[in-house]
């Protein structure tokens, strides 16, 4: 995981003031998820995690991560294993938010 990244989480965090489970945080370019992309997604470059969280947790998640200035959010509120997915890439289609 990169120490900017990392930094920035524990920041959110900190601000959240409560326990953060992650779901899902570095993957390697040969992991599952990642080998069925045509390039490896923003959890193989250390810059992502998924936190699994749901309902009104997760709406106030989802507005301090916006506030702390991450640039990826997805949003999985549907079904079970519910999550977001935090991350800090940057480029032309950024800040970007999904739902999947």
């Amino acid at each position: 995981m990169k120490p900017e990244f990392m930094a920035k989480l524990q920041q959110l965090r900190t601000v959240y003031n409560a326990p953060m489970k992650v779901t899902s945080g570095y993957r390697c370019p040969q992991h599952p998820i990642e080998a069925k992309k045509a390039s490896p997604g923003a959890h193989a470059s250390g810059q992502a995690v998924d936190i699994g969280i749901q309902g009104s947790d997760a709406h106030t998640l989802l507005r301090m991560a916006l506030e702390a200035g991450f640039t990826g959010i997805g949003v999985q509120q549907k079904g079970s294993g519910r999550f977001l997915h935090l991350d800090t890439l940057e480029g032309s289609n950024r800040p970007s938010c999904w739902s999947y």
